[in-house]
């Protein structure tokens, strides 16, 4: 667990729990069967949302970044950003 030092926001999901430290980066526990803790590469983040089975961050610049269960269109970003 030692990634989770520095955390300075944290979402929890129905079966998973994300958050992101000072420096951006973005750690994620708990269930993966849809994707939703895809989000080692994640940088520049200034925040994170668990939904039940997506996660949503948002980077310093304004871009919006989505994984996991898009079975209703809920990680389609293009065209709302």
């Amino acid at each position: 667990m030692a990634g989770w030092i520095d955390v300075v926001a944290v979402s929890a999901g129905s079966y998973h729990t994300v958050g992101v430290r000072a420096d951006g980066q973005v750690y994620a526990v708990g269930a993966n069967d849809h994707g939703q803790c895809d989000v080692s590469q994640w940088r520049d983040m200034v925040a994170v949302a668990a939904g039940s089975t997506h996660t949503l961050g948002l980077r310093a610049d304004g871009t919006v970044l989505a994984t996991g269960n898009n079975a209703d269109g809920q990680c389609e970003l293009e065209g709302f950003l």
